[in-house]
């Protein structure tokens, strides 16, 4: 497939506070029950959600990774690399935040998984010619300038016949009130600061993005945290969370 954008060098996509802010935090990744839980909670449900697609896209057993080669982009320490690694892919994990790397890597030592992690963008860490099977940007765009160039700069990663899957935050009234008033600042369950509103991703933005690359949408689907009973559940609604995936047309 031919690109219809002219070749560009890598563009400059992190914001310097976000990777001071996620430095800041390295060490309460792995804390469960620290500021982390609720993506800890959010991860369960995403991975059921990453390997059902593996598993219809490449016809495999659901769980069956094996001989699959993977990036998660904003991996932070290391939370979806590690069950992805544990059931038999080849896992680069890439994050912007030095101090994310070296908790993942202490930790991926820790339990014996051998995962590669890069800090770094996506265009400095990955090689011009290295491709995936399985591109995953989980909770990352909405850290980001330039959302276009950071999605373009991964989906050049991907092999045809690939899987991306984004998961993010709709830039709605809803996810102002629940996202950053209600999780920030009323019920205190994420650390001030976590997100900016401006930074959300509106699904059709992110259609755009991906259709104008080639990539096909195969499913799109909202997803809901409960801050109280700390759970997480699928939901018809896309006006806070959703998770998408798109397919690279090809063998």
């Amino acid at each position: 497939m031919t690109s219809k954008h002219p070749p560009m060098e890598p563009a400059t996509t992190v914001r310097d506070e976000e990777v001071r802010r996620f430095n800041r935090l390295a060490a309460t990744w792995w804390n469960s029950a620290g500021p982390m839980r609720p993506l800890h909670v959010i991860n369960a449900l995403r991975l059921d959600y990453v390997l059902a697609q593996i598993s219809a896209c490449f016809g495999r057993q659901a769980g069956d990774l094996n001989g699959l080669r993977m990036a998660d982009i904003g991996c932070g320490a290391g939370l979806m690399c590690e069950p992805l690694a544990a059931r038999g892919a080849q896992v680069v994990g890439v994050d912007a935040a030095a101090n994310n790397i070296a908790a993942a890597r202490l930790h991926a030592a820790e339990t014996g998984l051998r995962i590669d992690y890069r800090c770094g963008e996506p265009g400095a860490t990955l090689g011009e010619n290295e491709s995936f099977d399985v591109l995953l940007l989980l909770e990352v765009v909405e850290h980001v300038d330039q959302v276009p160039a950071f999605v373009r700069d991964a989906i050049s990663h991907l092999r045809p016949g690939g899987l991306l899957l984004v998961s993010t935050i709709n830039r709605t009234p809803s996810s102002f009130l629940n996202a950053i008033v209600g999780a920030e600042y009323v019920l205190r369950i994420l650390p001030r600061g976590t997100h900016s509103w401006r930074q959300f991703v509106r699904p059709e933005e992110l259609q755009a993005i991906a259709q104008d690359c080639g990539l096909l949408r195969q499913d799109l689907r909202g997803m809901s945290y409960l801050p109280v009973v700390h759970r997480a559940r699928w939901s018809k609604r896309l006006s806070v969370n959703y998770i998408a995936c798109y397919r690279k047309p090809g063998a």
